[in-house]
């Protein structure tokens, strides 16, 4: 069996929702040791839909089952004095704590940075939050369409005729994972050759703010402000009805490909009219081009198109369905797609590796954990908490 790459590198996991379980799934896919500390009624991802066969259950969400693979759960009241003093005795054997609270909790129950540093010095803790540890918002509330919205994105997506847009799902909260995981990595390795810990503060907001780019710079430099992209009839990239659904036949005009080589694939001869031929005649014609454009596909089959397009070294793509990425011939050919087995959910599809590694492959090697499901390992044989003890702090609601 291949080495992991993060083998050894012990994680405590304080996270809930998307994006705290996000980073920490990261680490334990590769190899990292994650130790999943749930409130005793469980991570509230618990109770997010979907549910397999719709069945509101703690065990089946499916959200909580692909964000938290390869971890174990413990059950933990840090309300109580006990379960504090279980969790400073936990971050003595730890190398990296990562949390999702307010800003404001942590300190709250004496869990602050400098507090853990006294119990372990070489710790490393990520801090994930809405808006970051500092500055006037640090104890807003917000949802991922707020961040989006906050973090600027949100200003230069969809139409400009029509309100703004962001992208389905919670890709703020993805982002921000995926930028605490990295940033807790590059802390980890300097606490590997100093021995020093750090405090890493990942704020949504900024994860966002990063993919602005050349919209901020171009503001800073010239004072142009990027607004969202017309939608006119002619944009040759605009997505584009076909017989089996839609395309985006983006040929790359202007980018060495001429105007008559696009005519000629397309086998349209009344577009090499001269009032087709430049960018301005395009633009000016606007309306009859995307009439002509719109006929034309939506006789075609997507994939035809999409594959002689590719012969061509057109840009193309095709809008896929869940049924049609999961039958894809890329993602199929680099085994993207896992089974894993849950003794609640069964055997399932599951996303795989976001990047491969061909020394330290990713690995799925067990489902999310049931609630709790590792008190008495972790307790008992780990922290020689007797089982009397486990009856007493489960009745007091420790664990």
């Amino acid at each position: 069996m291949p080495e992991r790459a993060l083998e050894g590198v012990k994680v405590l996991d304080l996270t809930h929702h998307i994006s705290g379980p996000y980073c920490t799934k990261l680490l334990a896919d590769f190899g990292a040791e994650v130790l999943k500390i749930e409130r005793p009624g469980g991570d509230p991802a618990r109770r997010m839909a979907p549910f397999l066969h719709d069945e509101a259950d703690p065990e089946k969400s499916l959200v909580f089952a692909y964000l938290n693979t390869n971890k174990q759960s413990v059950t933990l009241n840090l309300k109580t004095d006990k379960g504090i003093q279980v969790l400073k005795s936990l971050v003595k054997k730890s190398d990296v704590l990562v949390e999702n609270f307010s800003p404001r909790v942590m300190a709250s129950l004496e869990l602050d940075f400098e507090s853990l540093q006294q119990i372990n010095p070489g710790l490393v803790m990520t801090s994930i939050s809405n808006f970051g540890q500092t500055g006037p918002y640090r104890d807003y509330k917000a949802a991922d369409i707020v961040e989006y919205a906050m973090g600027g994105l949100m200003y230069i997506s969809g139409a400009y005729d029509r309100e703004p847009l962001k992208h389905a799902f919670n890709q703020a909260q993805f982002k921000a994972g995926t930028d605490a995981a990295a940033a807790t990595l590059m802390a980890t390795y300097h606490q590997r050759l100093t021995g020093e810990g750090q405090q890493v503060d990942v704020s949504i907001q900024e994860a966002v703010a990063t993919g602005l780019r050349d919209v901020v710079n171009n503001f800073t430099y010239s004072g142009a402000v990027r607004r969202r992209q017309p939608n006119h009839s002619g944009d040759l990239s605009r997505l584009r009805a076909s017989a089996d659904g839609h395309l985006i036949p983006n040929p790359g005009i202007g980018a060495g490909l001429n105007w008559n080589t696009m005519v000629e694939f397309l086998d349209l001869p009344e577009l090499a009219d001269e009032k087709f031929d430049s960018p301005s005649a395009r633009l000016v014609n606007a309306e009859e081009l995307g009439r002509i454009l719109d006929e034309y596909f939506i006789k075609q089959n997507k994939y035809e198109r999409f594959y002689a397009a590719h012969e061509k070294r057109f840009i193309f793509g095709v809008v896929q369905s869940p049924e049609e990425v999961m039958a894809d011939p890329q993602f199929e050919a680099r085994n993207y797609f896992v089974d894993i087995c849950h003794p609640e959910l069964g055997t399932l599809k599951y996303p795989g590796a976001p990047f491969e590694m061909s020394g330290t492959p990713w690995e799925a090697r067990a489902a999310a954990p049931s609630l709790g499901q590792h008190n008495q390992e972790v307790f008992g044989q780990r922290l020689g908490h007797s089982s009397e003890q486990l009856v007493q702090m489960r009745a007091l609601q420790i664990i």
